[in-house]
C-alpha cells in the first residue's frame, strides 16, 4: 500500500467518483489512476467501489471505511509536509483564498496590504465565487482559506470562525421617491423593483424571508454577484439596490443615496474558514489575525479542537465582533 494510492482514492471520492476529474486534479492520467486503484483493491482483497462498466457508481461498505482512514492519513501527510516547510522557511510559500466579490473589493484590501508588508515573498491568490463555488474550492483543497457569509450548512467539512457582522443598505438615485420617505418599511420597499445579490442555491434567503413574513412578494428585477454591478443598474433606474453596508463608497457612490435597512433585514455574519484537519502555515494564522484581530492563533486552535463538540460558540462568547456600518 502506497501513500500515492491513498491520495488517488481520496481524490476520486472528492471528485464525485469521476476518475477523469480526479486525474486532472492530480496532474496525471486516467489510466494511471485506475491502475493504482485496482492494485490497491488487489492488495486489500476486496473492492472499494461498485462499478457499472468502467464507471464508478458508489463506494462499497468496506470502501467507505477505507476512505475515512485514507483521508486522515493524507491530511496528516500534508500536515507533516507543511511543518517541514514552516521550519525551513516560514517567509515563503503560497496562500490561496476563496471569497466573494464584496469581501475581495471592500474588506480584504487592508488585511492583504498588511500581509504583503510582513510576508513579501508569499504568493497570494484570490479566487472569487458564490457560496457553492467557495465550498467546492475548499472541499477539493484548491484553496487554503475561505472568507464568506452564511450558507454554513454547505461547509460541514470546515472550521468556520466569526470575523465581523454587517447589515444591508438600500441604494437609490438621488431623485428616487424613497429618498423622501422618513421611515422605509418593507411594504414601501415592496412597491419598487429590487436589484440585489444572487440568491444562494442552498438554504433559505433572509431577504426573501423578510418579504414573505410580511405577506409580500418582492419584484426582483435583477440579481448579480458583484455589488458594483448592482449599483450600475441602480444608476440606470432598474430598481432599488440592496447591498452590503461595506460595499458603499462615500466618494465613488456620491451620486447615489444610501438608506439604512438594518431594521428591515437581519444582521449577517462573515467568517473565515478552513478544512477540518488542515495544517495551516504560520502566515495563514497571521492573515486571519490581520483580517479579524480577535482571531489569534491560540483561539483559532481552540476553536478547531472544539468544533466536533459544538464548542466554537463558547470559544468566541467573549469576543465582541465588529460591525461594518
Amino acid at each position: 500500500m502506497k501513500l500515492q494510492q491513498l491520495r488517488y482514492l481520496t481524490a476520486i471520492v472528492e471528485a464525485g467518483l469521476n476518475i477523469s476529474a480526479a486525474a486532472e486534479k492530480l496532474h496525471t492520467s486516467q489510466p494511471g489512476v485506475s491502475r493504482q486503484i485496482k492494485l490497491l483493491e488487489d492488495e486489500l482483497g476486496f473492492e472499494l467501489f461498485l462499478r457499472q462498466g468502467r464507471a464508478l457508481t458508489r463506494l462499497t461498505q468496506q470502501g467507505q471505511r477505507v476512505v475515512e482512514r485514507a483521508q486522515r492519513i493524507v491530511r496528516e501527510a500534508q500536515a507533516i509536509k507543511g511543518m517541514s516547510l514552516d521550519l525551513r522557511d516560514d517567509q515563503r510559500g503560497t496562500l490561496s483564498i476563496a471569497t466573494t466579490h464584496t469581501q475581495a473589493r471592500y474588506v480584504l484590501p487592508q488585511a492583504i496590504a498588511k500581509f504583503r508588508a510582513k510576508y513579501p515573498k508569499v504568493r497570494l491568490h484570490l479566487h472569487q465565487g458564490t457560496s457553492e463555488q467557495i465550498a467546492e474550492m475548499l472541499n477539493t483543497e484548491h484553496v487554503d482559506l475561505a472568507v464568506a457569509t452564511g450558507s454554513e450548512e454547505i461547509y460541514s467539512h470546515c472550521v468556520l470562525l466569526p470575523c465581523y457582522e454587517w447589515h444591508r443598505r438600500l441604494v437609490v438615485p438621488q431623485d428616487h421617491p424613497l429618498t423622501r420617505v422618513r421611515h422605509v418599511t418593507i411594504e414601501k420597499l415592496a412597491a419598487y423593483p429590487i436589484v440585489t445579490y444572487v440568491f444562494s442555491l442552498t438554504g433559505p434567503s433572509s431577504l426573501r424571508n423578510a418579504f414573505e413574513n410580511a405577506g409580500l412578494e418582492p419584484d426582483i428585477a435583477l440579481t448579480a454577484r458583484d455589488a458594483d454591478v448592482i449599483k450600475t443598474y441602480v444608476r440606470l433606474g432598474m430598481g432599488v439596490g440592496i447591498v452590503a453596508a461595506m460595499a458603499i463608497d462615500p466618494k465613488e457612490d456620491a451620486d447615489l443615496v444610501s438608506i439604512d435597512a438594518q431594521h428591515l433585514f437581519p444582521r449577517h455574519l462573515t467568517w473565515v474558514g478552513f478544512r477540518r484537519g488542515a495544517f495551516l502555515r504560520r502566515y495563514a494564522y497571521d492573515f486571519m489575525h490581520m483580517l479579524a484581530p480577535h482571531l489569534d492563533r491560540p483561539r483559532v486552535n481552540r476553536a478547531a479542537a472544539a468544533i466536533d463538540s459544538d464548542g466554537v460558540a463558547a470559544v468566541f462568547a467573549e469576543a465582541r465582533l465588529p460591525l461594518f456600518t
